[in-house]
């Protein structure tokens, strides 16, 4: 794409962007203040809050470009966690909505009054703040709670005898910028070694802004030690935060990116092809993109490939193109319940094990979490695969 391609493709996904912004938050000042009547100053404080959480969403993915951690925790976590309890709040009002919609139109049918607007309009907003109290809570504590180890068995038609059992530890869409630190990356480096795996994948998103801001905060991951090596490929956030800069440092902590590119791996007398595509998206970053093509040229069709592919939508080609197993990441598994059947509409492949044309994909749920430091019946997990031989 060219550059003013890019600019035009921008500028129109900002402004759709800002429109669902601001149609959002009118949307909860009317529920919330306006049709319930709420009296002042209440009213006044209640509009100042909900106008303050859309500016701090504008501001957030400015300061995690231009400012340095830790003062970019300063906007990011307001901005976060307003995020998901806008979401919250949005659906949950949008489905009583449609439930005071259909009870009112039962009560037409049967010739009944309707109920006064005002006070509905003032039961659907107090149900609605607990309901998301709660939820909102629950989704907090799930979020920050470290991730979950996910042991997954996964038996390949191809796969050599000699590598029955071989384990890979994937770990994605950890996104280290403002919520998550240098912590979180000792943390996940002590988890992920202690499995002591065969060899190690980081799936994408690795990060949420600038190599400049956070190359100190993923130093951590330069100890992460596999005896068939650590790898990893570009997601849409590595992208967006400039990939070209980011495979430098990733390069120099020892880790190995595939960008369209296979290496041949070589364990116990056997070899399998591993192979990692840059995420469809970089056409907005540095230019580079997915080809699967060219990852898979000149490889050796006797031996099993394994793809990684930050984006699961890559299956739908890469299960025609020979590859025996892909691990790919993105979705969080919908992080913030019902947003997963959202995701559907994009992509089929939300969480865990699909089959195509012989081939087979893992999505990894997500280590971290963008936005929202939320989770909602979509745990984060660290991911143990045990590669086994059909016999």
């Amino acid at each position: 794409m060219s550059s003013a391609g890019r600019i035009l493709a921008g500028s129109v996904f900002l402004a759709i962007v800002l429109a669902v912004l601001l149609g959002g938050h009118a949307y909860l000042a009317q529920r919330l203040v306006y049709d319930p009547e709420v009296a002042a100053p209440v009213r006044g404080l209640a509009l100042a809050l909900i106008g303050l959480g859309l500016v701090s969403l504008v501001a957030q993915p400015i300061a995690e470009r231009v400012i340095r951690p830790p003062w970019n925790r300063l906007v990011g976590w307001p901005a976060s966690l307003w995020m998901g309890t806008a979401f919250l709040l949005l659906v949950t009002l949008a489905a009583s909505d449609l439930l005071r919609f259909l009870a009112g139109g039962v009560a037409y049918a049967a010739g009944g009054a309707l109920p006064d607007a005002t006070s509905s309009a003032r039961a659907q907003a107090a149900t609605t703040l607990l309901v998301v109290l709660f939820a909102g809570a629950f989704a907090l504590v799930s979020g920050l709670r470290p991730p979950r180890l996910v042991r997954v068995e996964i038996a390949l038609a191809r796969w050599p005898k000699a590598l029955d059992g071989f384990r890979i530890a994937q770990i994605s869409d950890i996104h280290i910028g403002p919520l998550r630190d240098r912590r979180f990356s000792r943390h996940l480096t002590e988890r992920v070694n202690a499995l002591a795996p065969d060899l190690i994948c980081v799936t994408g998103d690795l990060v949420d802004g600038s190599a400049r801001l956070l190359a100190d905060e993923v130093a951590p991951f330069g100890e992460l030690h596999a005896r068939n090596g650590v790898y990893f490929v570009t997601g849409n956030h590595d992208h967006y935060s400039g990939a070209n800069a980011w495979v430098g440092v990733i390069e120099k902590l020892g880790l190995v990116p595939l960008r369209n590119r296979h290496v041949t791996v070589r364990c116990d007398g056997a070899s399998f092809v591993l192979a990692g595509v840059d995420d469809h998206r970089g056409g907005f970053g540095d230019g580079q993109r997915e080809d699967l093509p060219r990852a898979l040229a000149g490889l050796d069709s006797a031996l099993p490939v394994v793809l990684l592919a930050h984006d699961p939508a890559t299956f739908k080609r890469a299960s025609r193109s020979g590859v025996d197993l892909q691990l790919s990441g993105h979705t969080h598994g919908g992080q913030i319940w019902p947003f997963r059947w959202l995701v559907r509409l994009a992509v089929p492949f939300v969480a865990g094990r699909y089959t195509r044309n012989d081939a087979e994909l893992y999505v990894s749920r997500g280590t971290g979490f963008w936005g929202p430091p939320m989770r909602l019946f979509s745990p984060a997990e660290i991911t143990e695969l045990t590669l086994r031989a059909l016999r």
